[in-house]
């Protein structure tokens, strides 16, 4: 894992931070996920059906899903040392150009797009993280996100 100092961020700016470790999407983490947000569509939950009439012959995780997946993949990659609170700012683009297929592998590809100081103490940063799906081409997500960083007091 990568550990980059808070006065350092710049540094890695339009920088490849790394990658996560490969993560296995199973069946019982989508019916978790469609549990937990009511989103039961068959696609992703009707294992039999989702084989016989998907376009995948396979269900699939929701787009959600994987998104949500971000911060238990970034972490494996990058820390941001120095900081007393690392807060979830929000999202500045999403796509979801693949499927992921039940039983597939995603890891995340992180790159630091942008850094916006807000005051003297705080700084606001933007990643695009890409989750690739093993043995694909085209990944599964590629999202824009932001995290406000507060630097620890010196």
């Amino acid at each position: 894992m990568l550990t980059i100092p808070f006065d350092s961020l710049t540094d890695y700016l339009g920088i490849t931070l790394g990658h996560s470790a490969w993560t296995q999407i199973s069946q019982d983490r989508v019916q978790a996920f469609a549990d937990a947000t009511g989103d039961q569509q068959w696609i992703h939950v009707d294992v039999a059906r989702a084989r016989r009439e998907s376009p995948w012959h396979s269900p699939i995780a929701h787009g959600f899903l994987t998104l949500s997946l971000l911060p238990l993949l970034n972490q494996q990659v990058f820390r941001v040392a120095g900081t007393t609170a690392s807060i979830n700012y929000g999202l500045d683009r999403v796509r979801f150009p693949t499927a992921v297929m039940v039983g597939a592998e995603i890891r995340s590809k992180v790159e630091l797009l942008a850094i916006r100081p807000q005051g003297e103490d705080r700084t606001r940063a933007s990643y695009r993280s890409t989750l690739e799906v093993r043995d694909q081409d085209r990944p599964a997500c590629v999202a824009e996100h932001l995290v406000l960083y507060t630097r620890r007091s010196r």
